[in-house]
């Protein structure tokens, strides 16, 4: 019995230690790939999918499908930094404005996956319905986003609210749709006091240690 038990255990060793034993993936061009990240099947974590563009670009993929370039990892506190999607003006003749994953409605994350959207992020939404007053957001004329119109050129002038992104939401969607808000940009740990040029553009994500 002693025997059984002994084997049992070190099936499951075995078992728990097969992500680790695959080790860290080869660099992306110049770019580290630290594990437990996987740009393919035979190295990192599975659980922990990134993408490899062009051999020079790291990207991050809802579960929509839509890839995010990502800008920085930081292993030592769990957390990486996407780029926002871009703005797109739809018609020239309009002031309407667009994020470039509209058609995901955003972005939404695998609830399956360790990861999620972190509380330092200040959401921008632009181009927003008058629906979106009745909600608890800041859209007023000392909104975060009236200071950044000059660089949404796009959006300029539409109907626009920041938030911040803290635990009472959801910590897997940052949502935009026809009827609500059909842009957005985030900002990572926002300080008012500075100029908007050097404000941290992003969307920070954190992710849960391999087990």
């Amino acid at each position: 019995m002693l025997f059984v038990v002994i084997m049992i255990m070190i099936l499951i060793t075995k078992i728990g230690n097969v992500s680790a034993d695959l080790g860290a993936c080869p660099k992306c061009g110049s770019l580290e790939v630290p594990y437990p990240f996987s740009t393919d099947d035979s190295c990192g974590d599975p659980r922990y999918k990134i993408y490899c563009n062009n051999g020079n670009e790291l990207q991050f993929m809802s579960a929509e499908g839509f890839k995010y370039k990502i800008l920085s990892i930081d292993l030592s506190a769990n957390k990486l930094i996407i780029q926002p999607p871009d703005l797109l003006v739809v018609d020239d003749t309009t002031t309407t404005c667009y994020s470039s994953d509209f058609s995901s409605q955003g972005l939404r994350l695998d609830e399956r996956l360790p990861f999620n959207i972190s509380t330092r992020n200040t959401v921008m939404l632009f181009n927003c319905s008058d629906n979106i007053l009745r909600s608890p957001l800041n859209c007023s004329s000392n909104s975060f986003c009236r200071q950044i119109e000059d660089k949404v050129e796009a959006c300029r002038g539409t109907l626009c609210c920041h938030f911040l992104k803290d635990s009472h939401m959801t910590s897997y969607m940052i949502r935009i749709r026809s009827g609500g808000c059909t842009a957005y940009t985030s900002v990572v740990d926002i300080r008012p006091q500075d100029p908007v040029d050097n404000w941290n553009y992003g969307i920070e994500l954190q992710w849960l240690t391999p087990n």
